[in-house]
C-alpha cells in the first residue's frame, strides 16, 4: 500500500512556488522525497530564499525563473531543467493573480493579465512539460483550480473566467493525453491560513467571520492540507484518475449553506 503513494526520487516542477500555497504543495512533495522545482518570476532572490527553506528541511530543491506566460521562456527553461536536473514526473501549474475590480470598473488589460497568467500559462507550461510524458509514456500534471471554477463572487470575474477556464481545460488535457498514461486533474483550493489572509484572520472581521460560518468545518484550512491531496495525485494511487478537479475546501461547495438564524 505504501508504494501506491511513493513519489521518491520524482522531479517536481511547481509554478509559482517561492510562498503561500506554491510553497506549501513543495514542502510536502520535497517531505514526501520528491525533488522540488521552485519556479517564480518576481525575482531571483525570492527563488533563492525558496530553495534555502526547503534546503534547510532535508529537501532536495532547485530554482529556475522563467516567465509561464512567454512560451519561449519557458520552452528553454523546460529543456534546461530536464537536462540538468531530469525528466520531469510531476507538473502543479500553481502560478496565478486575483484582481478584485468590479467589471465595470476593470480594464480589458486587467482582464487579460488575469486570464494569460491563471489560464494561459497552464496551457503553456503543460504543453512543454507534457511532451516528455508522453514520450516515457508516464507523468502527472495538477492545475490548481480555484472554487471560483464552479461559484462566481463579487469583484473576481476575470479570475472566476479564467479558473473555470482552467477546470474545461483540464478535463480536455485529460481527453487527449490519457491514452498516453499521462493523468491531469486539479485541485481546488478553499480558504486557506496564510500569510496573504493573516490580517482578515481576526475574530470580528467580517470576512473571517463570513468563512468560519460558510465552511461546515468551520475553519480555514491549513496549507499542510493540500500535501495530501498534492501527493495522492503525484502518486500511483491516482493512476486512473483522470480530468477529476478535487475540492479541497473544508466542505463549502458541498452546502448552500446555513440560515443566520441557525448556529
Amino acid at each position: 500500500m505504501t508504494n501506491l503513494f511513493d513519489i521518491k526520487g520524482k522531479v517536481a516542477l511547481i509554478t509559482g512556488s517561492t510562498h503561500g500555497l506554491g510553497m506549501a504543495m513543495a514542502k510536502g512533495l520535497g517531505q514526501a522525497g520528491a525533488t522540488i522545482v521552485v519556479n517564480g518570476n518576481s525575482s531571483q532572490e525570492k527563488i533563492d530564499s525558496a530553495v534555502v527553506a526547503l534546503k534547510s528541511e532535508g529537501i532536495n530543491a532547485v530554482g529556475y525563473k522563467f516567465n509561464v506566460t512567454e512560451e519561449e521562456e519557458v520552452k528553454t527553461a523546460v529543456q534546461k531543467i530536464e537536462s540538468e536536473v531530469g525528466a520531469i514526473d510531476i507538473l502543479i501549474n500553481n502560478a496565478g493573480i486575483i484582481k478584485r475590480i468590479p467589471l465595470l470598473d476593470m480594464e480589458v488589460s486587467d482582464f487579460r493579465e488575469v486570464v494569460d497568467i491563471d489560464l494561459v500559462s497552464p496551457f503553456i507550461v503543460s504543453k512543454h512539460v507534457a511532451k516528455g510524458m508522453i514520450e516515457r509514456r508516464q507523468g502527472k500534471i495538477i492545475n490548481i483550480c480555484s472554487m471560483m471554477s464552479e461559484l462566481g463572487r463579487n469583484t473576481v470575474s476575470a479570475y472566476a473566467a479564467a479558473k473555470g477556464g482552467l477546470k474545461m481545460l483540464t478535463k480536455n488535457m485529460a481527453t487527449e493525453w490519457a491514452k498516453y498514461n499521462v493523468q491531469i486533474n486539479g485541485i481546488g483550493p478553499g480558504y486557506f491560513a496564510t500569510e496573504q489572509t493573516k490580517p482578515i484572520r481576526v475574530d470580528g472581521h467580517p470576512f473571517n467571520d463570513f468563512i468560519i460560518s460558510r465552511t461546515p468545518a468551520a475553519k480555514w484550512g491549513d496549507p499542510s492540507d493540500l500535501a495530501g491531496a498534492a501527493i495522492f495525485l503525484s502518486s500511483k494511487a491516482s493512476d486512473f484518475v483522470n480530468g477529476h478537479i478535487l475540492y479541497v475546501d473544508g466542505g463549502i461547495l458541498a452546502t448552500i449553506g446555513k440560515p443566520s438564524n441557525e448556529e
